[in-house]
This record gives C-alpha cells, structure tokens and sequence, in this order.
C-alpha cells in the first residue's frame, strides 16, 4: 500500500504526530493534510525507492563559460601534446552537457580589455558556445544570472538597467530579457535543452527587489522567479520545443530550507529540477552523505537532482601568479591533491549522486587553464589547480570520470 504524504506534514508537531497510535486516525489525518494542501505538488512516497537508474541517461556537465575568452588570449587546449578544440576534447571524454553563464550587460570587460574589446557571457558569446557545443554533440544548460557580473549566495546585483525600477517594471523585465535571450537563440538554432532561473540563490535574485536574507520577500522572490519560468514556458510553447526549468542553491546542507520556502511562502511549482553545488571547500555535508541527500531532495520535491557545480584539485601549485582560490586547506581526507586524487573524488560524488538517484553532475570551469585572459581580479586562471588538464594544457586523467563503469562498482 502507497502513502502519499505532502511534505508541510512533516511540519505538524512532534507530539500529534506521536499520539497517532490509531491506524484510521492516522489515515484522516493524512486524507485532510492532501485535501488542505493539495495545491502543493511536493509530496513523498513512504514506498519509494532509491534507484541508481532512475533515468539512464544521467548528466556529465561541464561549465565552459570561460572556453571562448581563453582561446581569444592564447589557452590551447591538448591531448597528448596536440592542440584540439575544446568542445570536441570534453565530447570526445565523455561530456554529454555544456553549461555557459548568461550576464545582462558586462560591460565591465571594455574596463579589462579596452573600450574595443568584445564581451564575454553575453548574449553573442553565449551563443557562440551553445553552437559550438551542439556541433559537437553536447546539449545545453543557460545559467541566467539576472546580473552584469557574477551571482553567487553572497552577491545578486540586480542589472544596472533595472536599478531604481519599480517592483513591477522588475518583474516584467525579467519576463521580458528571458524570453527575448531565447527566443533570438531559437531563431539562431542555438537554444537550449534547459535553463537555470538564477544561479547560487541563497539570498534570492536582483537585489534588494528578491532578497530573502536582508528581507525575507520569499512572495517578491516568488513572483520574480515565476517570471522567468513563463518566459521559459511560452518560448517552449512558442517553439514545440521541451526545456526543463532548473533552480539553484549552493551547498546541500541549504536546500531543504530555501526550496520548502520558495515553494510554500513564494508560491514557486513550475520547475524541473533541483540543483545545488557541492564544494568541500564550503559545505559541512561529507562526500559520504551525498546520497542521502540527494535521494531525500528527490523523494520530497519528486523532481530530478543534479550538483550543478563542484570541482577538486589535482594540484596545490600554481601555473601563474594569479592566486588560487583552492589550496591544501580545502582537501579532505582520502583525496590527495593529485590526477588520481581528483579522478577518485569526482568517481565517488558521482556514484553517490547516482546511489540517491540524482540525474546529473556539472563540473565547474574544468577548463579555466592559466592564459593571457583576465578578469576582475588578475589574469590567468585561479581554477588551473581544479581544471582537467595539466598546467600545459594537455587533458588529465581526471576526465576519466566521464566515462567510468559506474554499473559495476
């Protein structure tokens, strides 16, 4: 016999759920729970299984947002010496999706490169790697930041061009930037098979509209959110074409919180998919527990998961003077800072990902090798020490994670 069960149940005090000695009582309990709550669709299944295929065709996900900026600047990208194309070096290992960060306006590059510079994460540039993604037989995640520079839990500067807007105005620009981006990549054969509404939104989106850390707006974030997502849904209309609509948050230990508020107090339902990163670096959860994490994310929201960004390091030295931002402080144990030490963590998380039934894995920038590409804070790379190649950029045997035998472990 299945149970289904709305997940605000669990929010019902201890001691009622504990007088429960009597099995009809319980049963009305639980018919009157789904009848209240029954707009939610976040439900759990006390017979639901953890599968380690619940969909074969699991993600190997790259971010190579940064790929096209560092071919501008002389980074070659090789394998076994000879220079290849970096699109076909991670097809050809094993990737099977390319994720590329969108900005509104980074005009901000014209301060780096020169007022005749082109931009990078724009919207041209953006599309350039899709096609170049595509011609290589990778699918497409957009990561739409709804900034002009990076967001992240910390940082969600609302785009120049909307600052000083009312709410409104805000939220319909969201709906409008969203639906224009993909429909001009539509009409370019470039668009994507899934969209990010926002990225590491801990702390909401285009602040201080969506902040849920300073204000707790989770009904303004809500909307705001919801605006993107019916400018992805009327593209997809639009277009005939399917793209799964995924939502973000950093570190796993944050999600179970931030997406039962979305949900409930935000009034957010028309998603796909739940995404967090996974860095040791930042996160109390040890790689062990990944599994239950993930299975619990899946049962409580029935959707798919997916870590939308990790990485390890295969070194702690430096390729050039730019600073890293992972060094032997950020290792954990069983996994030294080698090829095979990197190779090994990313085997295991993915493993664990699968063991909870999770869909995918995105490697974040493993191709952010040292070259004479900069950005806000120097130039080179402060990832080469996390990328997949070496520090002459010939691939390592990190990728070798892509294609392990994952049925026979």
């Amino acid at each position: 016999m299945v149970v289904v069960i709305s997940y605000h149940l669990f929010h019902l005090p201890k001691i009622i759920m504990r007088s429960l000695n009597n099995f009809a009582l319980f049963k009305l309990i639980i018919t009157i729970t789904v009848l209240i709550l029954g707009c939610h669709n976040q439900s759990v299944s006390v017979d639901d299984e953890v599968s380690n295929d619940v969909n074969p065709e699991f993600i190997m996900g790259v971010d190579l947002s940064y790929v096209n900026q560092i071919l501008d600047f002389n980074g070659e990208y090789k394998i076994d010496g000879q220079v290849e194309d970096p699109y076909e070096i991670f097809a050809k290992k094993g990737a099977t999706t390319a994720r590329f960060r969108l900005f509104h306006n980074p005009s901000w590059f014209k301060d780096i490169y020169g007022e005749e510079t082109q931009l990078y994460n724009d919207l041209e540039d953006v599309k350039l790697g899709i096609e170049r993604s595509q011609e290589a037989g990778m699918s497409v995640l957009l990561n739409f930041h709804y900034s002009d520079i990076w967001a992240d839990p910390g940082k969600q500067e609302v785009p120049s061009a909307w600052e000083g807007k009312e709410f409104r105005a805000v939220v319909d620009s969201i709906y409008q930037y969203t639906f224009n981006s993909l429909q001009y990549l539509s009409q370019n054969n470039a668009l994507p098979e899934m969209v990010q509404i926002g990225n590491e939104n801990n702390c909401g989106l285009v602040h201080p509209y969506g902040d849920v850390c300073g204000n707790s707006n989770w009904s303004q974030l809500g909307e705001l959110i919801n605006s993107g997502i019916k400018a992805v849904r009327d593209i997809e209309n639009l277009t005939g074409k399917e793209i799964k609509i995924i939502l973000h948050v950093a570190q796993p230990e944050n999600v179970t919180d931030w997406f039962n508020s979305l949900i409930q107090d935000g009034e957010v339902t028309d998603f796909d998919v739940v995404g967090y990163s996974y860095y040791t670096k930042w996160s109390e959860i040890p790689l062990s527990r990944i599994a239950a994490f993930t299975e619990n994310f899946r049962l409580v929201y029935k959707r798919e998961v997916m870590i939308l960004e990790t990485a390890y390091s295969w070194t702690t030295d430096n390729a050039d003077s730019y600073g890293n931002i992972f060094d032997d402080q950020s290792l954990i144990n069983g996994y030294p800072a080698t090829n095979e030490g990197q190779r090994q963590f990313m085997i295991d998380l993915v493993s664990q990902v699968k063991k909870g039934g999770g869909q995918g894995v995105f490697y974040w920038e493993p191709a952010w090798i040292t070259s004479d590409m900069k950005d806000l804070w120097g130039t080179g790379s402060s990832w080469e020490n996390n990328a997949l190649f070496d520090f002459e950029g010939n691939a390592n045997i990190g990728f070798e994670y892509m294609s392990h035998d994952y049925d026979n472990m």
